[in-house]
């Protein structure tokens, strides 16, 4: 990877501002060698690492995940040594899919037989087969195709132009992939084809059976953040959001949402890229174009135990559950069902709802939860491949999900990344292919300085 831009003899003066898992893990790194300053809006770090406790009726408070959840040992590589490293205890996690369209009239589940034909029509439904035939023609010829694929070309675009059914886009393809990155089935036709196969393809996911394990975190994620927290060598300021971002010729003066400014020798901002540009009280034309690229999607993730957000049939139930309508794809939902999902030990079932249809019974809400999810499209991926260069132009780093495919491992790898090149550290580990899901390069030239 490129080298550090300065190795300073004396400790530097780094603010890191954001403190999901991409500002969070370079202040950790940071803050081996550096003075570091957290700079938090909310109440709590972790950002999507966020762990609900859900109480149950004459039992103990079950521990559950409501923004990142599960993650594979080999498409997670630092997650999973940073894990190691801090002896966080992980557990298989149910990886299943069932889709549920039109209140039932289309629904099956992918973990068994059963579940697959939970709707004993589908038996005798050409549009099923149909489905099923044209998906195996995607799992085998699309990964062909990846190196001669226009990178512009939408997946929408993609499957007309191939032909492929009405059924296996409604019916699978576009659900799994809205599932996948929080989306709706409409937005996601905007995806890169090209991205999302590539995807589907590193993650083992174009086969229909020995599909990679996948994991979560025993106790909730929030396990990890604590262990990050107190292993940080630093000072941590949540509740404490930040107003704006002004670079000087001498530092970085940060003002808090409080009135209190602060002066630094580097700012790293670990939030989403539409945020991170508002903070910057004169950003470059280039901090413009670039971070201005990126759009992000509301979501909100409702934590509940109503049974009618899921599919109709029983049998069909699995981890991850689509519910939409073909004639609105902007309306679907998914849900996911945590107690098969994370492996609860829960005499009640338990769900969590990402943009519900409608409204859960109120008596069994137990949190709603607010997320931005990076909306990728041809424009915001083309920005992707011009982030790094930005990185310490005016004493600025930025870093956050949105530098890869928008899950827990590119954020990962963009804090590391950001702290080994501004600050002269090293993770303590070594994995294979350790920054393979972000762009790196050469870091914008800037002069060493000494401490403020």
């Amino acid at each position: 990877m490129p080298s550090a831009v300065t190795s300073p003899e004396r400790p530097l003066r780094i603010a890191v501002i954001g403190a999901g898992v991409s500002g969070l893990s370079a202040a950790w790194l940071l803050g081996s060698r550096h003075e570091v300053t957290i700079y938090e809006a909310a109440d709590r770090l972790g950002g999507h690492a966020n762990t609900v406790d859900a109480p149950q009726p004459g039992g103990e408070a079950t521990a559950v995940d409501t923004g990142f959840i599960v993650y594979n040992e080999v498409n997670y590589p630092n997650l999973t040594a940073l894990f190691a490293h801090l002896n966080v205890p992980t557990k298989h996690a149910d990886m299943s899919l069932a889709v549920s369209l039109d209140d039932g009239e289309i629904e099956y589940g992918s973990h068994n037989l059963a579940s697959l034909f939970a709707r004993p029509s589908s038996l005798v439904r050409p549009r099923f087969w149909a489905m099923l035939r044209d998906l195996n023609r995607f799992y085998r010829t699309a990964p062909e195709e990846l190196p001669t694929l226009d990178p512009v070309i939408s997946l929408g675009e993609y499957l007309h132009a191939r032909g492929y059914c009405a059924a296996v886009q409604e019916d699978h393809l576009l659900p799994m992939a809205a599932a996948i990155w929080s989306a709706t089935v409409a937005g996601v036709r905007e995806h890169p084809a090209a991205a999302f196969i590539r995807f589907f393809h590193n993650h083992d996911l174009l086969r229909f059976l020995g599909r990679r394990t996948w994991r979560t975190v025993s106790g909730g994620s929030r396990a990890y953040v604590a262990r990050l927290a107190e292993t940080f060598r630093g000072e941590i300021r949540t509740g404490c959001g930040v107003a704006s971002v002004r670079r000087t010729a001498d530092g970085v003066l940060v003002r808090d949402v409080h009135g209190q400014t602060q002066a630094f020798d580097h700012v790293v901002i670990g939030a989403h890229a539409p945020q991170a540009l508002r903070m910057l009280e004169d950003p470059s034309a280039e901090e413009q174009a670039i971070l201005g690229a990126f759009r992000y999607t509301p979501n909100v993730a409702v934590l509940h135990g109503d049974r009618s957000l899921m599919p109709r049939r029983r049998l069909a139930w699995a981890s991850w559950n689509h519910i939409g309508w073909r004639a609105d794809p902007a309306s679907g939902s998914v849900t996911y069902w945590m107690n098969k999902l994370q492996g609860l030990r829960r005499s009640t079932p338990l769900f969590l709802t990402l943009n519900p249809h409608k409204a859960p019974d109120p008596a069994t809400v137990i949190r709603t939860e607010h997320y931005d999810h990076p909306h990728y499209d041809a424009r915001s991926m083309a920005a992707q491949k011009q982030l790094w260069p930005l990185q310490g132009a005016r004493r600025t780093w930025f870093c956050g999900a949105y530098f890869g495919s928008g899950f827990h491992e590119d954020g990962l790898q963009a804090g590391l990344a950001v702290a080994e090149q501004l600050g002269g550290v090293r993770r303590p580990w070594e994995v294979a292919d350790e920054s393979g899901r972000i762009f790196l390069a050469d870091p914008a030239p800037v002069e060493a300085v000494e401490a403020v």
